[in-house]
Formats: structure tokens, sequence, C-alpha cells
């Protein structure tokens, strides 16, 4: 008697056309665009263009604000979801709820309200700037609003892995005598890297390519508070859109690069592990 195949989503075949067409019209497609646009420069006019001094200032400013964010995630996001899965407290699942704030606000709301907040004459400004501590319109404030938009993207990726963490194994390190810190370097640290380091691949990426949150934050002061996506906006606005596009393609190299590097540190990690 024949296996009657029973799957209810449709063959390999077909899900490999849909996924193909799909990812080709949402993904290459449009990057297809940006380095044909940025290809239509010559490769002294393509320099000139895409590494200019105020350029290699919006990449420096860009990549290290979102890189220096996305560490702060990891730190904070592995203590929120041990946090969520290992202790019951009141109003847990309304904490839980919260986390994913950041993906639902409109980032243009995220900045403005961040703004405001830290302005000289903002809530919490007016006791920060006293003290020399200044976050709106400042490298700071771009850093905090990428804390808070990658935020969401570290503790819903560790979080699953230490819901699946049996607890028993942490009891036996510390039944065999092992102090705290020895249970999580050998024991928790070794399972926690790989998704840690997706999770901060995730953060990384959304800082890079953040705009709405950023624009109200900072001055977009050339060589100052002006990241990347600012000076595309600008180069847009002046109508030179090859050397946005150039702009655009040097920032999706290095983006890529760095985002390899990742997964490949996370694959190593996991085997390591293993």
């Amino acid at each position: 008697m024949s296996r009657v195949n029973r799957r209810a989503l449709p063959g390999f075949g077909l899900s490999l056309g849909y996924t193909v067409t799909y990812l080709s019209l949402l993904v290459l497609v449009p990057l297809a665009a940006v380095v044909w646009k940025a290809g239509a420069l010559g490769p002294s006019e393509f320099l000139a263009a895409a590494w200019t001094p105020r350029a290699r200032a919006a990449y420096l400013l860009t990549f290290g604000s979102a890189a220096a964010a996305a560490a702060v995630n990891v730190v904070l996001g592995l203590v929120v979801a041990w946090t969520l899965v290992r202790y019951q407290f009141p109003l847990k699942r309304i904490v839980d709820a919260l986390v994913d704030v950041p993906l639902a606000l409109p980032t243009a709301v995220a900045g403005l309200v961040y703004a405001t907040l830290y302005a000289e004459n903002g809530w919490i400004g007016q006791y920060l700037v006293p003290l020399g501590i200044e976050v709106a319109y400042t490298q700071l404030g771009i850093v905090v609003v990428l804390v808070f938009t990658g935020f969401p993207f570290v503790v819903r990726t560790v979080q699953p892995v230490l819901a699946d963490l049996d607890a028993e194994a942490e009891e036996a390190a510390a039944v065999l005598g092992a102090t705290r810190w020895e249970t999580f370097r050998r024991v928790l640290f070794p399972t926690l890297v790989p998704p840690a380091l997706t999770g901060f691949a995730l953060a990384l990426a959304r800082g890079l390519g953040e705009y709405g949150s950023v624009v109200f934050i900072s001055s977009n002061l050339p060589f100052r508070t002006e990241i990347a996506p600012i000076l595309i906006v600008a180069r847009l606005e002046e109508g030179a859109y090859p050397e946005a596009a150039a702009i655009a393609a040097v920032l999706l190299g290095i983006s890529f690069v760095l985002l390899v590097v990742v997964n490949l540190l996370e694959r190593w990690t996991q085997r390591h592990a293993g």
C-alpha cells in the first residue's frame, strides 16, 4: 500500500521556487540595483564619492555606534532573558511583553521621545547635563537609541535557549563542588555564546541601518554626529543618486563582511561547545 504524503506544505520543488522568487524580489533585486547604480560611476568617481573624509567619518560613527550598542545589548539581554526564564515575579507577563515594544514602536517616535527626555531641559537631561553628561544631539545619544531598538533581538534569541537548558546540570555542578563562577563558565557560558552572538549580529544589523530614531537624537553634523544612512539621504536630496548608491554599496559591503565574520564565530563556538 502506497504511503500518502500528508504534509501541509507543497512539495520541495514548489516551495523552493516560491522561496527563491520572493528572496530575489525582496532582497537580491534591490541589492543588485544599488550595486548597478553605483557601478555607473568609474573607479575614480566611485572612490571620490564613497571615500571622502565626510563619508569615512560617517562610516566610523555608524559601525562604532552599532557595535557598541550591540555589545551593551548582549549584556542587558542576557540578564533580562535569565530573569524572565529562571524567576517568577508579579507582572512577569507584562514585563515579557514590554521587551517587544521597540519592535512595535515606530523608530521616529522612539527618537523623538529620547531627544525630549535627554534634552537639556528634559526629564532626565536636566539632571545629567549639569554633571557634564550630554546625551541628546551627541554620539552617546546615538548609542542609547540603538540600544533601545536592538535590545529585543538579543533577549528573544537567548530566551529559548535558556528555557531549554536543564537546570539539573547546574545542580550537578554545584553538587560536585563547583562555585557559581565555575558553573557559569563551564556549564552555561558555552551554551549561551552561540545565541548571544546571533543576537549581537541581529542587533548590529539593525543598528547599521537605523535612521528614524537617530535623525531625532543626533544633530546630524558632518564629522561629528552624521551616520551613513543620514549621509545617503543627504546625497539623495541633492539629486546625487550615483553618489548615494556608492555610499550605500560601501555600507552594504562592510556590513556583509561583518555579518559573515560573526556567523563564522557562531559556528565555531557551536562546534567548540559540542
